[in-house]
């Protein structure tokens, strides 16, 4: 049975195109961003834990989107939630074709979930 990390390195293979560059992308800047994140499979789609979920990662036709589990509570001062808004406790990152990540913004975004998985005791 092949693990989690295994499961989205073939997810990313799979995907030959932006997509694929994109979520192989956000995933280092996750694994970066602190180095108790957990890889996961869940939901059949990669997603990352530490003290709790973090994020869920779902690729559609025009978007990788990056869900966070509790994102309503994350402080995000570059405004990077641009997806899923009304909902009370996710927010979500919609990245399109031609997209830069800002790698500094998005590594302290992690950081700050992780900190309200923290503080949530989960």
């Amino acid at each position: 049975m092949p693990t989690p990390s295994e499961l989205i390195d073939e997810k990313i293979d799979g995907l030959a195109d932006w997509r694929g560059e994109m979520l192989a992308t956000l995933r280092a800047l996750i694994l970066k961003a602190d180095p108790g994140v957990t890889e996961e499979w869940k939901w059949g789609t990669a997603a990352w834990s530490a003290h709790g979920l973090i994020c869920t990662s779902e690729t559609y036709k025009k978007a990788v989107k990056m869900t966070f589990a509790k994102g309503a509570s994350v402080p995000d001062p570059k405004g990077l939630f641009n997806s899923s808004l009304d909902g009370n406790v996710r927010r979500a990152i919609d990245f399109h074709e031609g997209d830069k990540p800002d790698a500094t913004a998005l590594k302290a975004l992690f950081r700050a979930a992780i900190a309200v998985n923290k503080a949530a005791g989960s």
